[in-house]
This record gives C-alpha cells, structure tokens and sequence, in this order.
C-alpha cells in the first residue's frame, strides 16, 4: 500500500508541471461519458467501427477508410445509453468553453447529418470542433450562443444524408479542425458553378481536422504539459509549396503559424512557403522575399515526403507522374481556397 504522504506527492508530481495545473494542459474534454480510450485495450469500446468485422482503427482519424485510401476527419465514438427503441440516447458535450458559429437541422443536407460547429480559441488559435450525426440539438442552442466546457448541446442520434448508420454503431463524430478561409462561400460559387452549397462557410470542405485521437492521448499524459500550438507546428510535412500571395485570411487567423524571416522582414514580402501535413492542414507558413523566390509561377511545389505519402495517402494532395512529383487536383484546389 502507497504511504498517504508518497501518494499526495505523486499525485501533486501529476496535477503540477512546470508550476501549471494538469487542468490547465488538457484544454479538450470528451463530448461523451464514453471515456474508454484511456483504458488499455478499452478501443473496441470506444470507437464504432465501419463493420462488425473491421478494426478500431475505422472509427478512428486518418487514412482509416477504402484500405488507407479514404480520409476520415474526426473520431467516431460509440454509444454507452440506448433507450427502449435500441436508439442513442447519450448527451453530447462541448469539448471546451467556446461560441456557437453554426447549427445544422437539415440532416438530408450534410453527410453530419444534424451538426454542430463551436469556435474555441486555445493559446491564440482558433479551433472548430464538430459534432455530427444528432438526433437533436438542444431547443434553446442558437448561432452566437457562448457555451461552456462539459455542456450539454445535443443528443447522439444516426442522421446522414448518406445510408442510414445502423443502431448497433450509432456515434457522435467528432472533429477538431482549423478553418482555412471564411471567404469560403464565394470561393466555392466561382470554382463549383451549379454546385450546391447549404452549408456557406462552415461547409465540412473549409475545415481540415487535426488528429483528435493523438490530442486527447498526448493532453492526458502526465509525461509533459500539452500544448497545442506545439502540436500543430511539429506535423509531419507532407509537402511544400510556394505561393505567390501575401494577404489572405489564414494568415490573420494563425499569426503563431508564421515563420520569421530576416530578409523578407527587410525587403518586404513577395510570397509564402507552406508546410502541410497530410490532411492538408498548413501549419508552417514561412513569408520570402522578391530575392528568394526562383520561379515565376503563382504556385510551386518545392518538395515532397514521399516516406509521409507512402504512409498517408488518402487526401491525394499530390501526385507522382514520369518521375516527377506535382500537386494533384486536390492539392491545387487546396491551395486555390487556402489563398483565396
């Protein structure tokens, strides 16, 4: 048995880092009681999987769907409350203090189904989660309403416009992302003509998730305070591109994103050097000056992980062709929004 003094340590060793609270390293809360990842071996009971016969890793993020070929953006967590009809019945929770931007009720509409999208500002950035597939939201839940950590929203459901999602793996799908540009909707009408967009800004396509499995694990380590800036910049590079602008909204939303460069700071900026990672996430933006810059294209890929690619292929930002590496059409039309 632990001496009471050596557990108060212990458990003071834990809740103090760095003369921070633990509380203060966690910023994101589960939006379910369904809390299972943090058991050993407990994924099964967290995630809900695509098919009786899959792995947990199908209701996880990643390249986890069409044999690594599908993108999956957020985390599908199952269900612990049914009632009598076998329907789910559990709250959903915001993941932490944050403002309403957009409620969905039209699940016909969305492959969320019914979701909603809360703007959270965590060390200066600004982070969107989503919660989708609700059976309802809650009444009195409105557009601009500010919200608290550990509220309740909403009520797991199965909506989608897509195939019914069956009983037995009814979850909230859960996505924790960045926006990439709130000029998203006239973007969309120039580039998509005749193509419909319900959503306006807060369409899925305008927001690019982060890997909320390795976030939830890596702010529940006792190990090291989390930080969530930290986490973003040190993504894996998928690629890096050179563009030729140096006034769009990505830039004013994620100032902590932008490298520092002496000589575009002396000479004045001409364009940007942008990381992503493979979900097309940008998370280092470095500005070049006139001097640097040795191509007269607007947009240029300058290099490729191919080690990065081979393991994450799924959002097809790039393509190999001849020998030679090239943004594909959806990396270009990445870009194109990102610098819109």
């Amino acid at each position: 048995m632990i001496h009471p003094v050596v557990r108060w340590i212990l458990l003071s060793s834990c809740l103090f880092i760095n003369g921070s609270s633990l509380l203060a390293q966690t910023p994101f809360r589960f939006p379910t009681a369904n809390h299972a990842l943090y058991d050993v071996g407990g994924e099964l009971k967290f995630f809900a999987v695509t098919a009786p016969e899959k792995p947990w890793t199908s209701g996880s993020f990643g390249c986890v769907r069409d044999n690594g070929w599908r993108i999956h953006e957020g985390l599908d967590i199952r269900h612990l409350q049914t009632d009598r009809r076998g329907e789910p019945t559990d709250p959903i929770m915001a993941t932490a203090d944050g403002t309403v931007m957009y409620i969905n009720k039209r699940s016909g509409l969305s492959n969320y189904g019914n979701y909603i999208v809360i703007r959270h500002i965590v060390e200066g950035l600004e982070i969107y989660s989503l919660y989708g597939h609700l059976s309802a939201v809650r009444a009195d839940l409105k557009a601009g309403e500010t919200v608290k950590a550990g509220e309740v929203i909403a009520t797991m459901g199965r909506t989608s416009s897509n195939e019914a999602i069956a009983k037995y793996r009814a979850h909230v799908h859960f996505e924790l992302n960045v926006l990439i540009n709130d000029n998203f909707a006239a973007w969309y009408k120039r580039n998509a003509p005749g193509e419909r967009n319900d959503h306006g800004e807060w369409n899925g396509q305008n927001l690019n998730g982060l890997d909320v499995r390795e976030i939830l694990l890596d702010e529940h380590n006792p190990a090291h305070p989390f930080s969530l800036l930290e986490f973003i910049r040190s993504q894996t590079e998928l690629c890096r591109v050179f563009v030729r602008a140096t006034n769009f909204p990505y830039l004013k939303r994620y100032p902590a994103l932008v490298l520092p460069n002496p000589i575009a700071a002396k000479e004045g900026v001409a364009g940007y050097e942008i990381a992503f990672n493979y979900n097309g996430v940008p998370f280092a933006l470095m500005p070049v000056a006139a001097s640097e810059i040795k191509t007269k294209a607007r947009i240029q890929l300058l290099s490729v992980n191919e080690k990065e690619y081979r393991a994450n292929p799924c959002r097809k930002l790039v393509v190999e062709r001849g020998g030679h590496w090239q943004l594909a059409d959806a990396g270009l039309r990445l870009v194109s929004l990102l610098t819109y």
